[in-house]
């Protein structure tokens, strides 16, 4: 069963790096991470039940390998815009590039449950049913999510968020019940908005 998995599972690695890479900002842990959902897939092989959507089955493990991973550092990575800001970089001067550049800037000042729904409905084509049964929400909750990344990412692709500060307030204000799901206790996230 193992060794037709593991042919089985080849086909999908492409999609595995591309939600690794989205998820973990950082090349280096998405490859630890893909190794680990592969790993693991392979060893868990008997609880696999053929027929089943094996992409999904492979990127529910991805996913919570990676909340494994930022919980034991203690906290769910979520970048502010001055963080993306920091990232973002032109590279040949075409317009494509900067919009390009643009998108991914708003799209890292996303909560991490947020950026999780565009590329799991957005990106790789799964329904919001699937979606939602692999992140453990209702489908109402995986709606609610994927329209308010929209809503958000045109917000600031438009502009309409100048101040900084105010839109961390109101990420703030809108994501609380979504820090308490990915966490799974019922707290407030910590307060990382200083008094001004």
């Amino acid at each position: 069963m193992a060794v037709r998995l593991a042919d089985d599972i080849v086909p999908y690695l492409p999609h595995l790096r591309a939600f690794a890479r989205m998820l973990a900002q950082d090349r280096t842990l998405a490859d630890d991470l893909v190794q680990e959902t592969v790993v693991r897939a392979l060893s868990h092989a008997h609880q696999f039940q053929p027929g089943t959507n094996l992409k999904a089955w492979l990127t529910t493990i991805l996913r919570n390998a990676y909340f494994t991973e930022k919980r034991s550092q203690g906290r769910v990575a979520q970048l502010g815009p001055e963080v993306a800001g920091d990232a973002m970089t032109a590279s040949g001067g075409q317009e494509w590039h900067l919009r390009m550049r643009d998108f991914e800037g708003a799209f890292n000042t996303l909560p991490a449950v947020q950026r999780e729904a565009l590329v799991l409905v957005g990106a790789s084509g799964f329904s919001y049913e699937q979606a939602a049964g692999m992140v453990g929400c209702a489908i109402g909750t995986m709606k609610s999510r994927v329209s308010r990344a929209r809503l958000q990412l045109q917000h600031l692709l438009d502009g309409a968020s100048t101040n900084p500060v105010r839109a961390l307030k109101w990420h703030r204000a809108m994501h609380i019940r979504d820090w308490e799901h990915l966490n799974g206790r019922h707290e407030s996230p910590p307060n990382r908005l200083s008094a001004s």
